[in-house]
């Protein structure tokens, strides 16, 4: 079958593999997110300096380029994020 060595080696490319494509997802949600908030926030800014109704608009719309960016983040900054949102929500 295999011997030791060769499949550590091999489970050692594949986990390179797994981190570059992690990566690389990573920076790709980010990169989406970023110009997605350029275009939606423009376009919706643009709507309503024009005096055209925007309550036709989902209000989803303006959300879902912060959900890419938010799962471009590495997981400490996810948390840091999570942390902050109940830090400001939270009455003491």
């Amino acid at each position: 079958m295999f011997d030791v060595n060769q499949w550590g080696k091999a489970e050692l490319m594949f986990d390179k593999k797994m981190v570059w494509m992690e990566k690389t997802a990573r920076r790709l949600m980010l990169l989406v997110g970023g110009v997605g908030l350029i275009v939606i926030y423009s376009g919706f800014f643009y709507l309503m300096f024009k005096g055209t109704d925007t309550s036709v608009l989902p209000w989803y719309l303006l959300l879902s380029p912060w959900v890419c960016i938010y799962f471009g983040l590495t997981q400490a900054r996810q948390l840091a994020i999570i942390l902050w949102f109940k830090q400001k929500l939270t009455r003491k």
